[in-house]
């Protein structure tokens, strides 16, 4: 009788495939924990002062907020930043698993609902970036139009998605969304970034948001969507190789988020809350 020798693979030592998936999920947490303190600063500040009916309080925060000749855009305008509580709040929970999977009658109408008004918000930036003086470099301008288009594009062709049954491509769709979604959060997590980095110095950075870096950070969320790509195609790919790279860079991304999250909660929404 012959001996065979059994001849084993030597397992790899890392599983690139749940680097990949689990850095993805390290992010997803990271960014919903950043858009908790905007959802409180939301709720602390605008509510707070709409209820109290300090309307000029909230004036003050913003650019081209209530316009005596303009009560069409005033309500637009009001209804966009309480509205951004409900839309920043009910965004993460559409992604997390357990919470598609166990309550799913929930999943659905919270994702109705969130793609209405994801919609409705985008229509009312638009009427208002073009209705009233323009503010900002034109590629802020420009940026902003495309954040509104693709979040409208993105929910319509989720929501097909998801009625044909095909949820796989409902969920990237979906995931799609909550970046161009969260354009204008996005844009405070680069200045927060930036004002962290440069200690405070923030080169490049204008009141009338014409500097490049006030470009740069308006299109925070452009590279965030890119990384997204860049992560369904890794998902996508055998390559070991290609897995780790890409989970690499979702660590930085998440470190990116991390820094930029602490960093807009200094200069925007601490110092608005403790006023």
């Amino acid at each position: 009788m012959t001996d065979r020798a059994i001849i084993q693979r030597p397992r790899p030592i890392l599983d690139t495939r749940k680097a990949l998936s689990r850095m993805g999920a390290v992010w997803f947490v990271t960014a919903a924990l950043g858009q908790l303190a905007f959802v409180i600063y939301i709720a602390g500040f605008y509510y707070v002062a709409s209820a109290q009916g300090d309307f000029e309080r909230i004036d003050g925060r913003v650019i081209h907020g209530f316009l005596q000749e303009d009560p069409v855009g005033n309500a637009l305008f009001l209804s966009h930043v309480l509205v951004a509580f409900w839309i920043t709040a009910s965004g993460p929970l559409q992604l997390i698993p357990q919470v598609r999977n166990r309550f799913r009658t929930f999943h659905r109408w919270n994702g109705r609902f969130y793609v209405t008004i994801a919609v409705f918000m985008s229509l009312g930036a638009l009427y208002l970036t073009y209705s009233r003086e323009k503010f900002g470099a034109t590629q802020i301008i420009l940026v902003n139009t495309l954040d509104a288009v693709l979040i409208i594009s993105f929910a319509l062709l989720a929501l097909r998605a998801a009625m044909q049954r095909r949820f796989d491509d409902h969920r990237r769709w979906a995931l799609r969304m909550f970046i161009a979604v969260s354009g204008v959060w996005f844009f405070r997590v680069g200045y927060g970034f930036y004002f962290l980095a440069t200690s405070g110095q923030m080169p490049g950075t204008t009141r009338t948001l014409t500097g490049p870096a006030d470009i740069a950070a308006a299109s925070t969320w452009l590279f965030a969507l890119l990384v997204l790509e860049l992560y369904f195609l890794a998902q996508r790919r055998k390559s070991g190789p290609a897995k780790a790279t890409m989970a690499i860079a979702l660590a930085a991304a998440t470190a990116f988020t991390a820094v930029g999250s602490v960093g807009a909660s200094m200069i925007f929404w601490l110092p608005t809350l403790m006023s």
